[in-house]
């Protein structure tokens, strides 16, 4: 198994690169491959993780800009970031069940208000579905006993999103790009 602070990047480079270039970065795609064959050791994995890029792969600074902007907004709404950062194995299950509802309502909103989403296939999860010849592996993941070639019936697990339209506001100029939140110091 991959470990967490790995799994942990690739998850937020997948989530970033999806939501502003569409598409899942090509190493992560190898590296998991590798693993799901078992074909590379946990030590080439990561090392395939923190390899420099290909010049063809580098994002952009305005959309490094962008994803920590989106950050930014989650963490100014929804205080999403200092959740993920808490330590919550010490609150009881009642009191992480009320703050978890706050921060979902906060953050579902700011995907509502800056990100349009709309599900990959129609269909009711649990329900059968066929997938065509034509499908895009990035959007529809073959999972359980995969054999055969396409049309593929089998249960939708889930519809999946697919971003249709990003309204972000304009970014500040200067300096404070990288900036998710500003430190608070009162002054008494």
């Amino acid at each position: 198994m991959i470990g967490f602070s790995t799994r942990l990047w690739f998850a937020f480079r997948c989530f970033f690169s999806l939501l502003f270039q569409g598409k899942v970065p090509q190493d992560v795609l190898q590296t998991l491959g590798e693993r799901k064959a078992e074909v590379a050791p946990i030590t080439t994995a990561v090392r395939a993780a923190a390899a420099p890029k290909s010049m063809g792969d580098k994002p952009s600074p305005e959309s490094l800009d962008r994803a920590v902007q989106m950050l930014a907004l989650l963490q100014r709404d929804g205080r999403l970031v200092d959740f993920l950062e808490e330590d919550v194995s010490s609150y009881p299950d009642g009191q992480l069940g009320a703050a978890v509802r706050s921060i979902h309502t906060s953050c579902r909103q700011v995907l509502e208000r800056y990100i349009k989403l709309e599900p990959i296939l129609s269909s009711d999860e649990d329900q059968p579905v066929t997938v065509r010849v034509w499908f895009d592996p990035a959007a529809i993941k073959l999972v359980g006993n995969v054999s055969g070639e396409p049309p593929i019936r089998g249960l939708l697990r889930h519809r999946g999103w697919r971003v249709t339209e990003v309204t972000l506001p304009s970014l500040p100029q200067g300096s404070g790009k990288a900036i998710v939140a500003p430190a608070e110091v009162e002054v008494p």
